[in-house]
């Protein structure tokens, strides 16, 4: 009998196997992020004009930012300890992002429902990387360097 981490490690290499993923836009992780980034500049949008240099450039950069370590990341999965970096700074801005909307919340520039709604996004982005973070070798390419070596 199996181990559930050996089922569910052989079920997610089924899974990448199957399906080709050409670009990080096409990871899931990435569309939340990238819905998550939408939420937030608009509901910014509506936070107190002295915020403006502070929690709403903030917030807004943080966010952002998921997404583009995240291109950064894909970029760099040749070298698993490089995107294993990547990915961690991901998960940094997806925290920092969750303080933000703490702090949106506690100034009342964001209601308790959208905080809610938006905090369980990020908490479920944050689940995302961490499966991603200990299956980097699933994400790896080839290094064709070392293959046309042998050339």
């Amino acid at each position: 009998m199996r181990s559930n981490d050996s089922a569910d490690s052989d079920h997610f290499s089924l899974v990448m196997s199957a399906m080709q993923i050409d670009s990080p836009k096409d990871l899931n992780v990435y569309k939340k992020a990238h819905v998550l980034v939408t939420e937030i500049f608009e509901l910014s949008k509506c936070f107190p004009v002295e915020e403006r240099f502070a929690l709403t450039s903030q917030i807004r950069r943080s966010s952002r930012s998921i997404c583009l370590n995240l291109r950064e990341a894909w970029a760099k999965r040749r070298y698993e300890a490089h995107f294993i970096s990547k990915l961690t700074d991901c998960d940094g801005e997806n925290g920092e992002t969750d303080s933000s909307l703490d702090f949106g919340r506690d100034c009342g520039y964001i209601s308790p429902a959208k905080h809610a709604e938006l905090a369980s996004l990020s908490a479920e982005i944050g689940k995302m990387l961490s499966g991603m973070i200990k299956k980097a070798g699933s994400f790896a390419i080839p290094d064709r360097t070392a293959a046309d070596s042998d050339l």
